[in-house]
């Protein structure tokens, strides 16, 4: 039998996402478990061949330059002096990057902060309109905070300014999303999530 947990892990594999520590934890369980491993293949074989299709392309001739421009207008700090202090960190609104998508497609994640020595991350989630977050067991402890948007978990229809909290181990049913949802998320370091968005 495979746990909720064992095929989040199967496709954070598949995809290179998880941390060597985390890799070497979960190929002990896959000498252990044929099913686990067989499905670990396919994810993998799955993974190979959507990377295949993607067709190669070179990139436009004025890429370079625009680049190298974008990179040059990073470096001229539109911040006040006072915000340069050591210790702070900003990441502003209108800035798209950082955004990694999941293997779920129309889900993302953005890691704003990691905190190793006391066990947590803070992350941006968005899913868009109709996604589907399949059902798991939470690896650790998790709060997130909707900004916009809605979410359905279980039998509840989350909107902007609603809070959930889900305990260590417990179960999560099919989350879904009718308009789009963008939502803060406190995990701890050892969920998969935060793995994957540190890859």
């Amino acid at each position: 039998m495979i746990t909720e947990q064992q095929q989040e892990l199967a496709s954070l594999y598949a995809l290179g996402a998880l941390t060597a520590d985390e890799q070497r934890a979960f190929e002990i369980q896959l000498r252990g478990n044929a099913e686990l491993r067989e499905l670990t293949l396919e994810l993998q074989r799955t993974a190979g061949l959507a990377a295949k299709s993607i067709p190669q392309t070179s990139p436009p001739p004025q890429l370079k330059s625009k680049v190298l421009e974008r990179i040059n207008d990073l470096g001229k700090s539109r911040l006040s002096p006072l915000t340069a202090i050591s210790g702070l960190s900003f990441n502003e609104a209108a800035s798209e990057s950082g955004w990694k998508a999941l293997p779920i497609p129309g889900a993302f994640i953005k890691l704003l902060s990691l905190e190793k020595e006391r066990g947590y991350a803070v992350l941006l989630g968005k899913i868009e309109a109709g996604v589907r977050y399949p059902a798991h067991v939470n690896a650790g402890p998790e709060d997130f905070f909707i900004l916009s948007g809605d979410l359905v978990v279980g039998n509840r229809k989350l909107k902007a300014g609603d809070f959930h909290h889900a305990d260590k181990g417990s179960q999560h049913e099919v989350n879904y999303s009718e308009e789009g949802c963008t939502l803060l998320a406190v995990l701890t370091t050892d969920d998969p999530l935060v793995a994957f968005a540190m890859a």
